[in-house]
């Protein structure tokens, strides 16, 4: 048990896999929990394991993420609970039929959860950590946010791009205000998504396959490092500064009042 206190995390997607990790690993680190999740049930028996083997306050709420009310009901305990100091943004859906096999229902399910959700519940998060003079914002992404080609199906891919630049764009905002912003852009993750996305894990490489308890430590070891994004599998992160440097070495040329010469346009 321990007997440090950091405030609260609320963690979205929190009755399994690495939202459920995450509760435990910062229950151990001294954290009270507002837990998330559409399973009140599994909520509930998450909680009391939790609170009886780390002594730390545990809180649900039951909510679907993709319906207005309920995703009203976490914003408002994110901006109204002034314990609250970091938001772990890990709900999410995904698939990995190709797009042609989707049907709208999936599509839209997908992008309400990975992009409205998580940016409305961001939003909610940042303003209320200014006034209270900081806290962390952890986004959830997928190593499909820089390589999208490695899985069938466009949506899910896309939505996860979205999560790394909507949280670049964080960082850029309220960086500077007392909110730590990171993003953790895991690969193949031994969790039930791959069930739900109708690929079963057990059809994938095992070497490609790292276990939710191994990816959330890294992801946990990356926050300590002060890492913006943070790739549990990457060997070397420099692998990943040297692609965001040549990124930003972009930005002069991509805005000028005249086309490129290689348009031949006499611009």
């Amino acid at each position: 048990m321990t007997t440090q206190d950091k405030g609260t995390a609320l963690i979205t997607g929190a009755s399994a896999g690495i939202g459920a990790i995450y509760a435990d690993r910062l229950a151990r680190e001294g954290y009270d929990l507002v837990l998330v999740a559409r399973s009140a049930d599994r909520l509930e028996q998450l909680a009391k394991r939790i609170s009886e083997t780390t002594g730390r306050t545990v809180r649900t709420i039951a909510a679907d993420l993709t319906h207005t009310q309920d995703l009203e009901w976490v914003e408002e305990a994110l901006t109204t609970d002034a314990r609250i100091s970091m938001l772990v943004n890990n709900a999410g859906a995904g698939s990995t039929a190709h797009l042609q096999d989707l049907d709208n229902a999936s599509i839209e399910r997908m992008i309400a959860l990975n992009v409205t959700a998580l940016t409305r519940l961001a939003r909610a998060a940042a303003t209320a950590f200014v006034a209270r003079g900081g806290g962390t914002i952890v986004n959830m992404g997928s190593i499909l946010a820089v390589a999208p080609e490695v899985l069938s199906g466009g949506v899910y891919g896309g939505t996860k791009a979205y999560v790394l630049a909507f949280s670049q764009s964080l960082l850029h905002e309220f960086g500077d205000k007392g909110v730590r912003v990171q993003v953790v852009l895991p690969g193949a993750t031994a969790t039930d998504f791959w069930e739900l996305s109708g690929t079963p894990v057990e059809a994938l490489p095992s070497n490609i396959v790292m276990s939710a308890d191994d990816a959330v430590d890294a992801a946990l070891a990356g926050l300590k490092l002060g890492e913006f994004a943070t790739f549990p599998s990457l060997p070397d992160i420099n692998d990943w500064n040297a692609f965001d440097s040549s990124r930003r070495a972009l930005l002069p040329g991509l805005s000028r009042t005249t086309p490129a010469p290689r348009y031949g346009t006499g611009g």
